[in-house]
């Protein structure tokens, strides 16, 4: 791939105060990375060099840049646009909420995606923030957000969008997400279980897959056992799968929650519609959390976050701040390149924008 080929992907430092900026100084340090993309960090120069200190690479240096054009791009070196977010690095404690880092984060991930949106690079990638610190800094601004999610939403006027985690190769894709389990109930309609049902077609097109095999999750036990155990399966979800099938969507469903997980990770589909949260969460985390117990520590925390319907590419890490680890350098950025490969072969399905 020649260096004109690679993506442009800009990631973001994530809140200054947890792990997010020693995440991308241990990402960046791997000069393999950069014959797959041209990454940027988004955020501030200061923080990406105090985390040089937590992870032991005294090599790599940083460069602070005020225009994606300036970025070198090269291995050792790792281009930071900027934003001058935290006039006092030394002063910002590790692992705590606070205003001041909640709004770093936030103007990180709101530069990123305008970036996005003018074509400055190809996809976007990013780090953890803390939703509390996030809205400490936007409550008295009168602006309230839930998370990535929500701004990407919001700032690109994306009204139909999903969450897609992934594990490698095994996929969901989900019909409501942050919300309690009895409106996640409520939300199981036919309208929104369609257009998911759409939008996770689509992302394993962009990912290069030809013909799709989407199966659909039922909501209750069994998928409803022919309306024993509830009713939206019949009333909600097999009209959603009979239009998707109309549009030539392989569809299939609805599978009982409890054996379309084993089946997704057996190479049976692409990817699974899950009707709220913990049912897509659970099984993905379950394959890519993977705790050591006689080291006593984390083997891997992997997964990818990746919202589907936008505009431009978002993909994220799938896992928090990690306010307890900060400093260490012991958390794994595993997810962060898991992200990043996401981001760079999400850019090649679908037409550049730059």
């Amino acid at each position: 791939m020649s260096r004109e080929e690679r993506p442009v992907v800009a990631i973001t430092m994530g809140d200054p105060a947890g792990n997010g900026p020693e995440l991308c100084v241990k990402a960046l340090s791997d000069a393999a990375l950069y014959d797959r993309c041209r990454p940027v960090v988004v955020g501030d120069a200061g923080v990406i060099d105090r985390a040089r200190g937590y992870v032991s690479h005294p090599e790599i240096r940083v460069n602070a840049v005020s225009e994606v054009s300036d970025a070198s791009f090269v291995p050792g070196v790792i281009d930071v646009l900027d934003l001058a977010l935290v006039p006092d690095v030394a002063a910002l404690p590790l692992g705590c909420v606070s205003a001041e880092a909640g709004w770093a984060a936030f103007e990180s991930v709101r530069t990123t995606i305008e970036l996005a949106l003018a074509g400055e690079v190809d996809a976007t990638v990013t780090n953890a923030l803390n939703k509390e610190a996030l809205n400490l800094a936007l409550s008295p601004r009168g602006m309230h957000f839930d998370g990535h999610t929500e701004i990407y939403a919001h700032y690109t006027h994306t009204a139909s969008y999903a969450m897609m985690l992934c594990h490698h190769d095994f996929r969901v894709a989900h019909v409501s997400t942050h919300c309690s389990l009895r409106e996640a109930c409520e939300r199981v309609r036919m309208p929104r279980v369609l257009e998911v049902i759409r939008l996770a077609w689509r992302a394993c097109r962009d990912l290069g897959i030809e013909r799709p095999r989407v199966a659909v999750a039922g909501l209750n036990p069994h998928a409803g056992e022919s309306g024993l155990f509830g009713t939206e399966e019949i009333e909600e979800i097999i009209p959603a799968i009979e239009a998707a099938r109309s549009e030539g969507i392989d569809a299939r469903g609805p599978l009982p929650p409890d054996s379309v997980f084993p089946e997704m990770n057996g190479g049976w589909y692409d990817i699974v519609v899950c009707m709220y949260h913990d049912q897509g969460h659970i099984p993905t985390k379950m394959l890519g959390f993977r705790f050591d117990r006689k080291q006593g520590a984390w083997d891997a925390v992997e997964g990818v976050n990746v919202t589907l319907g936008l505009p431009i590419i978002r993909t994220s890490v799938d896992h928090g701040t990690g306010f307890a680890l900060a400093g260490t350098g012991e958390s794994s950025e595993r997810s962060l390149v898991n992200a990043i490969d996401y981001a760079i072969r999400l850019s090649f399905g679908r037409p550049s924008v730059r």
